[in-house]
């Protein structure tokens, strides 16, 4: 079922196989359902400060740094970048509007395929642009006994946030391992063209508002409708790398 797209990423990178060790998950939008917070606390969070980022905009900016994604804002509507100090201010703004909103729930689906992933012996990685300071705290509490501190690349071991493939690039570091080794797990265009540039497989699920083509368009290898629809697929998937 999935031999074709599997043949085509070998072809394209020429390597032998894929010889899975490793499976690299984003978290907004794969793990929690919390892109339409994202969404609506970056708009709201812009306005204040005199400036326009739309809700499905955000979607677009999905991957970011918070940096990047005030910065491109920002050139767009006063012709510069904003200071270190504004950057500090506004993502500051953002966080507190999202940690107002109701917390967002485990994505259907994801813990289930990551107990299958860890019962292969497989590791389960978080490759996440967030910089919440309580992120492990909270992937210990919705997915117990799956993460490790130590392999888990968020905004502050990065220079460059997705798109630029710094990331993942990071995780394979962190794991000891090779980008046909792994497999990156995306919902946002910029995390595929992330995950793509790294030279990995990239998986795209679609659990938000853009259209399957957006995702596609940016090089995904294969695409789901959803994160339960991935977790039903993922013993064939697996049985045929």
């Amino acid at each position: 079922m999935y031999e074709q797209a599997i043949t085509q990423y070998l072809q394209t990178h020429k390597y032998p196989s894929i010889s899975l060790k490793a499976v690299l998950f984003d978290m907004d939008g794969v793990l929690f359902d919390s892109m339409k917070n994202h969404a609506a606390a970056w708009h709201e969070a812009m306005q204040l400060y005199g400036m326009t980022l739309s809700p499905e905009e955000a979607y677009l900016h999905e991957g970011r740094t918070g940096a990047s994604t005030i910065n491109i804002v920002s050139l767009r509507e006063r012709g510069h970048e904003a200071t270190e100090a504004e950057i500090k201010e506004i993502y500051q703004t953002k966080s507190d509007i999202f940690s107002r909103l109701a917390k967002p729930e485990r994505m259907p689906g994801a813990y289930e395929v990551l107990l299958k992933i860890k019962q292969e012996g497989l590791i389960p990685m978080v490759v996440t642009g967030s910089g919440q300071k309580s992120l492990l705290d909270k992937l210990n509490h919705h997915f117990p006994d799956i993460f490790k501190p130590e392999l888990m690349v968020t905004a502050f071991d990065v220079k460059y946030g997705k798109p630029n493939p710094e990331p993942y690039l990071m995780a394979l570091r962190k794991a000891g391992i090779q980008p046909n080794e792994a497999i990156v797990v995306e919902n946002a265009p910029l995390g595929v063209r992330a995950g793509v540039a790294a030279g990995i497989f990239t998986v795209a699920v679609n659990t938000g508002p853009l259209p399957d083509k957006t995702l596609l368009d940016e090089g995904a290898d294969l695409l789901f409708p959803s994160m339960p629809a991935f977790n039903e697929a993922w013993e064939t998937f697996y049985s045929e790398l």
